[in-house]
């Protein structure tokens, strides 16, 4: 039988079930449904295979993060120079350049359990060498099943040393920034403080956080701290005297609205803030809302003459105590007869003071409190700022008590920001605990007419010299102002031992650069005062050893009495029709 001749590529075809197998040259060649089950399977392989390099991946990430991150190794800060340097929060400082607060390199001591060979004599050593670590608590933490556990932050260079000193194993040091206050509690309540992370927590540390973590910028105060030290030193020369239980100092420049100084006691040190009890620091100027007393009449009189409601020529019957609502308005030592509307101010007469109110009008009275800012918190730069409490359901009998500083609390803040603002020629300026460069006076909001500004320097100068500021007068500096005193609420009623005395005004009346209030918390009478715990006896003199101290100090030029004719002649007209 003839056979067909082979081709020049001869090939051999076959089947294995639904495949095709094709050999040529000893080459097997597979098409159809087996070529794509291999490239599945290839694909799959690789898929697999990706899978479980990322999975590796992260358990080797996660391995490293644990290990040396995390636990196992030194604790890396959450933010980093770029040269990789710790970073430094800003310097706060007064007016001067004096540092108020910065930073002080410190090292951080902490542990890894896991590394302790005998924990018993790692308590026995670093208790010894840390007294202040409680022994039980770092034993729970030594014998946790943690890797990393923090023992001690921020240590002085003598721990540092006395706990390197021991050399025991498990024991490392982070470097860290402490901030550290070098004027201690002088400027507590203004500074604040700041945690162990560098966190402001309080004051200008807590307003002020964002922009001192910003490169290690710097923040200027307006606080003199000359001044600052007079005020403390007064102050609590005068809660000591009359065994008080604290007390505030506010000095404010008119003309700027900077705060040069501002102390509350009790205070505490910002260094060990962790450790100071609620009632220290606790700032009383900003935070704390009293019942002003005699000190209200101030803006009493301001109104009623601003709105030509009266003139310094007008007067009221002081004879007879006010019954209202089931209350009883009497003065404190009265004259029992008709009184001017200066005499109504520099005797402190409350019954006159209502009788003014009440020709006033709730309506005015309202409307002028509310343009002093009496409704609302104090706009300054500080995060503890107390809100006023004034009658919901404002009543008659609320218009007259509030004409002598009761039935309405405010700050300290608010009262001196008003007072300066009374005295300033009618422009109530924002106050600041920033330095201001500006040489030109702040700008301000009118609330009084120039014409009122004037006659209320006259009133507030005459207090001082025959009225009960008399203790507050200095030689040279015309001093005027007004004493509060205000018995404190008690549930329901008023306490008939708790009271708060105060003295706030201004010098030199003639030309105000300076308004100042000095406020005692619950004063005790004594000799000296003759049984006396008011405003005229604890604030005053107060007043008067600091004007004569930093007067000087700030460069204030003596005035003679003759130069200061328009707030003197009042004094002598009243005390001829005397």
């Amino acid at each position: 039988m003839k056979q067909a001749p082979h081709s020049q590529n001869p090939s051999r075809r076959g089947t294995i079930g639904d495949t095709r197998i094709i050999r040529r040259d000893d080459t097997l060649l597979l098409d159809g449904n087996a070529k794509r089950a291999i490239e599945i399977g290839r694909s799959r392989l690789l898929f697999g295979a990706a899978m479980f390099m990322l999975a590796f991946l992260v358990i080797a990430v996660r391995l490293v993060t644990v290990s040396l991150l995390a636990e196992g190794a030194e604790p890396r800060l959450a933010t980093l120079t770029p040269d990789g340097a710790l970073p430094e929060r800003g310097e706060i400082r007064d007016r001067n350049g004096v540092v108020l607060a910065t930073n002080l390199v410190t090292a951080s001591l902490y542990a890894n359990p896991q590394q302790i060979i005998d924990v018993d004599e790692a308590v026995a050593k670093i208790s010894q060498a840390l007294p202040e670590v409680d022994p039980i608590d770092l034993l729970d933490k030594l014998t946790s099943d943690r890797s990393f556990v923090w023992i001690e932050r921020g240590l002085t260079p003598r721990q540092h040393d006395a706990v390197n000193r021991l050399g025991l194993p498990g024991f490392n040091f982070q470097r860290e920034e402490r901030r550290v206050y070098p004027q201690g509690s002088l400027t507590a309540h203004i500074v604040g403080f700041a945690d162990v992370d560098n966190h402001g927590l309080a004051g200008i540390e807590q307003s002020f956080d964002e922009t001192l973590r910003q490169g290690g910028r710097a923040v200027t105060l307006s606080i003199d701290l000359r001044i600052q030290n007079i005020l403390r030193e007064e102050l609590s020369a005068a809660i000591k005297d009359f065994t008080a239980i604290g007390g505030g100092a506010v000095l404010l420049d008119i003309r700027s609205g900077e705060i040069l100084g501002m102390v509350s006691l009790p205070d505490f040190d910002p260094n060990e803030a962790g450790t100071a009890i609620e009632e220290t620091r606790f700032n009383r100027n900003a935070l704390g809302v009293y019942e002003m007393g005699s000190t209200f009449k101030i803006f009493n009189t301001a109104m009623a003459l601003d709105d030509r409601v009266v003139t310094l020529e007008d007067g009221f019957d002081a004879r007879k105590p006010i019954r209202i609502g089931g209350f009883t308005i009497t003065d404190f030592k009265p004259k029992n007869r008709w009184l001017t509307v200066p005499e109504i101010f520099m005797y402190s007469s409350n019954i006159g003071s209502a009788k003014m109110a009440e020709q006033a009008g709730t309506e005015r009275q309202q409307l002028f409190m509310n343009r002093l800012g009496f409704f609302k918190p104090v706009s300054l730069e500080l995060p503890e700022r107390g809100k006023p409490i004034y009658p919901s359901d404002w009543k008659p009998i609320n218009t007259m008590t509030i004409a002598y500083g009761h039935g309405i609390a405010v700050t300290p803040l608010h009262l001196v920001s008003g007072v300066a603002a009374v005295v300033n020629g009618g422009l109530l300026r924002p106050m600041t605990l920033m330095k201001r460069d500006a040489a030109e006076p702040a700008p301000g909001r009118r609330v009084i007419r120039e014409e009122t500004s004037e006659k209320m320097r006259q009133l507030l100068r005459l207090v001082v010299q025959g009225g009960t500021g008399k203790f507050a007068d200095v030689a040279g500096y015309i001093v005027g102002g007004k004493t509060g005193t205000a018995d404190k609420q008690k549930g329901r009623g008023y306490s008939t031992d708790s009271r708060v005395a105060m003295f706030v005004g201004a010098f030199p009346m003639n030309d105000p650069r300076y308004a100042i209030l000095i406020m005692v918390d619950e004063p005790k009478p004594n000799e000296r005062s003759h049984g006396y715990a008011t405003g005229g006896w604890v604030a005053a003199p107060a007043v008067h050893n600091i004007v004569q101290r930093m007067a000087p100090l700030v460069g204030l030029p003596r005035v003679l009495e003759t130069e200061a004719a328009e707030v003197n002649d009042l004094f002598v007209t009243v005390s001829a029709a005397d």
